[in-house]
């Protein structure tokens, strides 16, 4: 887990809560604050066609979002006669390799990322990287896009668990010193906003490929060009309300046995 500490960070989150502000706001980087999802699905196809197993769109779910040895496990099982001679292992450091060359060479901010990323930084909201992608994708992603943009990034190494599991998200929170449902996530897959979900977060869902319906507690947009920190800070409110209904409902329970 990678991150600056500035001197301020705690009375900022402090003031952002009060004033009704995210605490923080947490992005997803593949196909949320990056255009690199595509290179994902394009390093997995890749591997894919070397142990002669074409992917098909019903393999999204399990390479969009996912982390590489969920991907490269998935390979290995539905690799038919090729299968005895793979190692999932290699597999997963082979899509590592892959993708992480890609994105050296094609970084490109998703639309209204960066515009929004300053939004909050004007504003004093801390923001993390919170991602599935190895340590030195997260790393090479953080350079491109500015490393003082980000508080905090955490990569897949650095929890036991990650997307769909809440950990990825609640790492992020414990460390910023925030609670989670004072956060936003902006996501864009299926998986990431199950782990932002389970984690007790706002979501903010911008689908890059796969479509993801509204639901409480979760707003959908076409893009980033749509959000600011007006929308995010109602979207904080909304869970806040309902986490204090549900606290009231608690206590006047536990007061009737």
């Amino acid at each position: 887990m990678h991150h600056r500490t500035p001197e301020k960070l705690t009375l900022t989150s402090h003031l952002a809560t009060t004033a009704h502000l995210p605490a923080a706001v947490l992005f997803d980087m593949d196909g949320t604050l990056v255009d690199t999802e595509r290179l994902w699905w394009a390093a997995a196809e890749q591997v894919a066609d070397r142990i002669g197993r074409p992917l098909t769109d019903a393999d999204m779910p399990h390479v969009l979002g996912r982390a590489s040895a969920h991907t490269a496990a998935h390979l290995h099982r539905t690799a038919g006669p090729a299968a005895p001679g793979l190692d999932v292992n290699a597999l997963a450091a082979e899509l590592d390799a892959v993708f992480t060359a890609r994105v050296a060479r094609e970084v490109v901010p998703r639309p209204g990322a960066v515009r929004l990323l300053d939004e909050l930084a004007l504003a004093g909201v801390p923001t993390a990287i919170v991602s599935a992608s190895p340590r030195h994708a997260v790393d090479l992603v953080r350079k491109a896009l500015g490393e003082d943009r980000f508080a905090l990034t955490v990569a897949v190494e650095d929890t036991v668990r990650t997307k769909p599991a809440p950990d990825p998200y609640l790492a992020a929170a414990a460390e910023l010193g925030v609670e989670p449902h004072a956060c936003v996530v902006v996501e864009d897959t299926p998986t990431g906003v199950a782990s932002a979900e389970a984690a007790g977060c706002a979501v903010l869902a911008v689908p890059s490929t796969v479509p993801i319906e509204p639901a409480p507690n979760r707003t959908v947009l076409d893009s980033l060009e749509s959000a600011d920190l007006t929308l995010l800070s109602s979207l904080v409110a909304s869970v806040a309300s309902v986490a204090s209904v549900a606290s009231v409902v608690s206590v006047v329970s536990t007061e009737g046995n």
